[in-house]
């Protein structure tokens, strides 16, 4: 389980193509750490298992439905990515619940400089939308932020200057796919009420 709360941006090393899908070398400080092989951590919203660690960098792998379901498949070499080690139970837990099971991927359709601060908009497939209410929790790229809009498919993100600094949205622009993830628990709750 995870936070949302990035705590450093990777950058890819290299992409190379595997037996059922591609490992992904990740260039990383941070999370190195205390990182084991074998260990979850969330590669911008997507929960991957570390297959290689050292003082540089980790590997990550991801089969053809990840790459199909993520935005991952349109990483190259150089591309920034959001890490995040999984919670340990002495964690603080300061974001949402981000499970790393990223639902689908929606689209940049405004991202600008409004004072301060950064607006977000973003287009979500019509299906996600049942799950997202104002000012409820929603993970993009695997960051925990606070719906501020609703609009037909799309939802309105006010972003704070850390946010844009210390993940990789600085990065990304209009047009670009973005990994999302729904409160998971709206989806519990959805469950609930079809199954009285």
């Amino acid at each position: 389980m995870f936070t949302g709360l990035v705590e450093e941006i990777g950058e890819i090393g290299s992409v190379e193509t595997i037996d059922g899908g591609v490992r992904f070398k990740i260039l990383a400080q941070t999370v190195l750490s205390d990182l084991q092989i074998g260990d979850s951590i969330c590669v911008s919203g997507a929960c991957l298992t570390a297959v290689a660690v050292s003082k540089t960098h980790f590997a990550v792998e991801a089969v053809g439905e990840t790459l199909e379901k993520t935005s991952l498949g349109t990483l190259g070499s150089g591309s920034r990515v959001n890490l995040e080690r999984a919670l340990a139970a002495s964690g603080r837990f300061g974001g949402h619940i981000v499970q790393g099971h990223v639902n689908a991927t929606g689209v940049i359709c405004q991202w600008f400089q409004r004072g301060e601060n950064w607006f977000l908009e973003v287009e979500l497939p019509q299906s996600l939308m049942k799950y997202v209410i104002l000012e409820g929790s929603i993970s993009i790229e695997g960051i925990s932020l606070t719906v501020a809009k609703l609009n037909s498919n799309r939802v309105g993100i006010n972003i704070i200057p850390h946010t844009v600094v210390a993940t990789n949205l600085g990065s990304k622009k209009v047009g670009e796919t973005v990994n999302i993830e729904v409160d998971v628990l709206a989806k519990y709750v959805e469950n609930i009420l079809a199954h009285r």
